[in-house]
């Protein structure tokens, strides 16, 4: 969380003084208000609003048409909501490699792509832009659905256009730790029609039929779908980030850009498939070993982090995926369906020796957006003096 405070509460006191709590209102309408400013802010011709980025994940998979019988991509290095939203779609997760930008690497995608293949989902992690070119080239040619897992790069953009409005739907988080949050949530972004009716009957059980008139030029008729409607109170918190997200994003980015030129001659920083893109949170350093990395980020004052030890966005530490646990109920579970028999993976924890390399030999400094220059100058002095 970086920025929140009096417009928040403002907000909030109209909507409980309105009374009208419930997505669906005549009052406030703060959810129709977070999604419409959501479809001008990312450029989307469709967004739901919803509780989380998993719920956005999933709500999107089942939208695609992803089930019992197909296998969809992920990289190796991501939160395991990812994957897990996969097999909650009834389908097998399949690991890639990250390349050296720490984003899934095209050319070991094009190497696991099976005549099973239904889905990639490239992850803009840590708000960096994944190389979307080469994605959106090999999706074309094999007829993969992309689906942009950009729960950590609210408002990133590549070649000019917001992260999650490329693929074929895209996903947003907002809770506690993202760049935008209200506490919990999520938001799914698509430009296709039957993506955004599939995952809006889905997301909400079928209810948005009983709830003012959101299906009267629905060509997709209902099913039974999960629960993750969102609520006023959580958007009324939205429309005000959403207000402050470029702003946010500046800030971040400048801070970011001066630390790289301040550091310059003194480190080596991992590359970017699109520098102007990225979110600007986190200042990424590359290391020879992971022993030369482990003493600069335990440093006096540095408080750097190895992406290695960030337990659950490292694949071999998604114990119910390696394990192969996709549900409680045994004839729920992706792994045991006859369906997936023949595609299931073989899950070790040296499958992704590169990425599990990459990640050991970078670490991540934090950039706050709230750093004058005197702080920033503190803080390179300090990175300066442990770089030596």
């Amino acid at each position: 969380m970086y920025r929140i405070g009096a417009e928040e509460l403002a907000e909030l006191k109209k909507v409980i003084e309105a009374g009208d709590l419930f997505k669906i209102n005549g009052g406030l309408q703060e959810s129709r208000r977070v999604e419409d400013k959501m479809k001008k802010l990312f450029g989307a011709a469709y967004s739901i609003f919803m509780t989380s980025g998993h719920a956005a994940l999933t709500s999107a998979l089942v939208a695609l048409g992803v089930g019992p019988g197909d296998e969809v991509i992920v990289p190796a290095y991501t939160y395991i909501a990812t994957a897990m939203a996969v097999v909650a779609a009834g389908a097998i997760p399949v690991l890639a490699e990250v390349d050296d930008s720490l984003t899934i690497d095209p050319q070991d995608v094009s190497k696991k792509i099976t005549p099973h293949t239904k889905a990639v989902i490239p992850v803009h992690i840590q708000g960096f832009p994944c190389d979307m070119k080469s994605m959106m080239a090999l999706a074309e040619r094999h007829g993969l659905f992309v689906l942009e897992d950009a729960c950590q790069a609210d408002g990133g953009s590549y070649q000019g256009r917001r992260l999650g409005t490329i693929g074929h739907a895209g996903a947003l988080s907002v809770n506690f730790f993202k760049i935008l949050t209200c506490g919990e949530g999520g938001a799914l972004l698509t430009n296709d029609k039957r993506v955004f009716e599939r995952a809006l009957i889905y997301h909400d059980s079928s209810a948005i039929a009983y709830f003012g008139d959101q299906m009267s030029d629905f060509e997709t008729e209902e099913f039974c779908g999960s629960e993750y409607r969102s609520n006023e109170l959580c958007a009324a918190v939205m429309n005000v980030q959403l207000d402050r997200l470029d702003g946010i994003l500046a800030d971040l980015r400048a801070n970011k850009a001066y630390m790289m030129q301040q550091l310059a001659d003194a480190c080596r920083f991992l590359p970017s498939n699109d520098p102007a893109g990225d979110c600007g949170t986190t200042l990424a350093l590359q290391f020879d070993s992971e022993e030369a990395a482990r003493r600069f980020a335990a440093a006096e004052g540095v408080g750097g982090v190895l992406p290695i030890d960030t337990g659950k966005h490292i694949y071999k530490y998604w114990t119910p995926i390696m394990k192969k646990r996709g549900a409680l109920h045994p004839l729920m579970d992706p792994f045991r369906m006859e369906a997936n028999r023949g595609i299931i993976s073989d899950y070790r924890e040296d499958m992704c020796p590169q990425t599990l390399e990459r990640l050991a030999k970078t670490v991540y400094l934090w950039v706050d957006p709230n750093d004058d220059r005197a702080a920033l100058d503190r803080k390179i002095a300090l990175y300066k003096n442990a770089l030596k």
